[in-house]
C-alpha cells in the first residue's frame, strides 16, 4: 500500500493499495496516480487516478492493464490543445490501440484486454472516464453514489428491463463484460460529469475484486468513519476474508480544499447524456453467441435436447442482449465540454445500525478462532495478541454503550491487525470465514 504526501497536501490526500488475492497466481491489476507537477497543469489538466484490470491468459491480463496505465496517463497530459474531457477520450482510445496491436502482433497475447477506469481531478470539478465494470465511486456525507455505468451483460440487460432490477436470474452470465480494451479496434468510452467538488468528497476507484465480495453500502460505511489508508486496509481485508476469488485494487481520493474545492461548488451530479451512433458489437459477445450455437448444434446431433436447452436459452439472452446493445448511443467524436453521462448510475445511503457492527464483530470473531485453530496442516500461527486484544476489547465496549462509529473503527483496526500477521506467515491459508455481503449480481 502506498500513502502519498507532497506538493497537494492542502488540497487531497490519496492512497493505493493492490493485493493478488487468495486464488490467483499473479496480479493483472494496474495502477495510477498521477499529479499535476505545478498549479498551471493543475487548471489545464488536474490529477489523473486510474485502475485496470486486466483480462488474458498467461501474461497477457498483467501487459494489457500495464500498456493501459502507462498509455493513458502519459497521453492525457501530452494533449494541451484538447479539453479534458476530449483529451481523457483520446487518451483512452490510444491505448486501447496500441493493445489491440500488441495482441495483433503476438500470438501469445492475442485477445489480450483490460478494463480502465479514469478519475481526474481539476479545480471545483471531476470528470469520470471509462470502459468495462472498473469502478468509480463518490462519498458526499452519508452517500454513496456509483459514477459508473458497468459495461456487462447484466447491466447492460437491465438498462433493457429484460431482466428484474433486483435479481439476476441463474441462467444469466454474471462476468461477461460487454466491453474492454483491446480485442477491438476501436472502442467506445463513456464520459461522466463534469461533478462539482465540496471538500471532503471522497472517490473510490477499484476493480471487481473489491466490489465482488464487499457490498456498496458497507464499502461507503467503511469510507466515512475510517481515515483513508486504513479504509483501503480494511476494504481489502475484508475482500479476502470472504474468499479472495480475484486480484484486488482500490485507489481512495479524498478533497481537502484549497486549490480544488473552495466549497462553493454546488448542485446535481444528474447528467444529460451526450447522445451519438449506434455501437458496435463487440467481438467477444460474437464470439460468445457462436460457441452458445456451437454447443446446441453438438447436443443436438447427440440427440441430448435437453442439455441442448442450455446453451439454447445462453443464446438467445445473448442474442437479445447485443441487439440491445447495438440500438444504444455511441459518441458522436470526443466530447469538447458541457455535461456528459447519467451519472450517478446508483446511490446508497450509508448509515451505521447496530446489525452492521454485530456482523462485523462476528466476522472479527470468527477470524480470531481460525488464528487459533492454526494452518490447515494443524501448524499453529504465531500472534501477537496485544494490540490485537486492545482494539477489539474498546471496539465491544464502545459497542456497549452504542457508539456506534467507534466501535466500527476499533473492530476494524482488531480485523486488520490480525489479518495482517496472518497474511505475513502464510499468503494463502486464510480460509473466509463469512460468506461474501454483496448484491444479486455479485458485486
Amino acid at each position: 500500500m502506498q500513502e502519498h504526501s507532497g506538493t497537494w497536501d492542502n488540497c487531497l490526500e490519496y492512497v493505493d493499495i493492490t493485493d493478488v488475492g487468495l486464488r490467483r497466481a499473479n496480479n493483472q491489476d494496474s495502477l495510477a496516480c498521477r499529479l499535476a507537477s505545478d498549479r498551471e497543469e493543475l487548471q489545464r489538466r488536474g490529477h489523473l487516478f486510474m485502475v485496470a484490470d486486466g483480462m488474458g491468459a498467461h501474461a497477457a491480463g498483467e501487459k494489457a492493464s500495464k500498456m493501459a496505465v502507462d498509455a493513458v496517463q502519459h497521453a492525457y497530459y501530452k494533449l494541451p490543445e484538447e479539453s479534458p474531457e476530449a483529451a481523457v477520450v483520446k487518451a483512452i482510445e490510444d491505448a486501447n490501440r496500441q493493445i489491440h496491436n500488441w495482441g495483433q502482433a503476438n500470438l501469445d497475447f492475442r485477445g489480450m484486454g483490460t478494463t480502465a477506469s479514469v478519475l481526474v481531478l481539476l479545480p471545483e470539478r471531476a470528470l469520470v472516464a471509462h470502459v468495462g465494470d472498473s469502478r468509480v465511486y463518490r462519498l458526499r456525507g452519508n452517500q454513496l453514489d456509483q459514477l459508473t455505468f458497468d459495461h456487462s451483460l447484466v447491466w447492460e440487460l437491465k438498462a433493457a428491463r429484460q431482466i428484474p432490477d433486483n435479481e439476476v436470474p441463474n441462467y444469466i452470465p454474471k462476468n461477461i463484460i460487454t466491453r474492454s480494451l483491446g480485442p477491438s479496434e476501436a472502442v467506445e468510452v463513456d464520459v461522466e460529469g463534469p461533478f462539482p467538488l465540496l471538500p471532503g468528497d471522497t472517490f473510490l476507484i477499484c476493480s471487481d475484486g473489491l466490489t465482488g465480495q464487499v457490498a456498496d453500502d458497507e464499502i461507503g460505511m467503511i469510507l466515512k468513519h475510517l481515515p483513508l489508508a486504513e479504509a483501503a486496509r480494511v476494504l481489502v481485508d475484508i475482500a479476502l476474508l470472504r474468499g479472495g476469488p480475484d486480484n484486488i485494487s482500490i485507489v481512495l481520493v479524498r478533497v481537502k480544499g484549497g486549490q480544488l474545492a473552495s466549497g462553493a461548488a454546488e448542485g446535481s451530479s444528474v447528467m444529460r447524456v451526450v447522445r451519438g451512433p449506434r455501437r458496435q458489437i463487440p467481438v467477444s459477445i460474437w464470439v460468445l453467441l457462436g460457441l452458445a450455437l456451437l454447443g446446441t448444434l453438438l447436443l443436438g446431433l447427440g440427440s441430448q435436447w435437453t442439455y441442448a436447452l442450455l446453451p439454447l436459452g445462453a443464446f438467445v439472452v445473448i442474442l437479445i442482449a447485443a441487439l440491445l446493445f447495438r440500438r444504444g448511443p455511441a459518441p458522436a467524436g470526443r466530447p469538447a465540454g458541457g455535461l456528459h453521462g447519467r451519472a450517478p448510475h446508483r446511490s446508497y445511503v450509508c448509515k451505521l445500525d447496530s446489525a452492521y457492527v454485530e456482523k462485523l464483530s462476528s466476522l472479527v470473531q470468527q477470524l480470531e478462532e481460525a488464528a487459533h485453530n492454526g494452518r490447515p496442516d494443524g501448524t499453529p500461527y504465531t500472534i501477537d495478541w496485544t494490540a490485537y486484544r486492545r482494539h477489539r476489547d474498546a471496539g465491544l465496549q464502545a459497542f456497549a454503550r452504542k457508539d456506534l462509529s467507534t466501535a466500527t473503527v476499533e473492530l476494524c483496526r482488531a480485523l486488520s491487525c490480525l489479518m495482517q500477521q496472518l497474511r505475513s506467515q502464510s499468503a494463502h491459508d486464510v480460509i473466509a470465514p463469512a460468506p461474501p455481503v454483496a448484491d444479486s449480481e455479485g458485486h
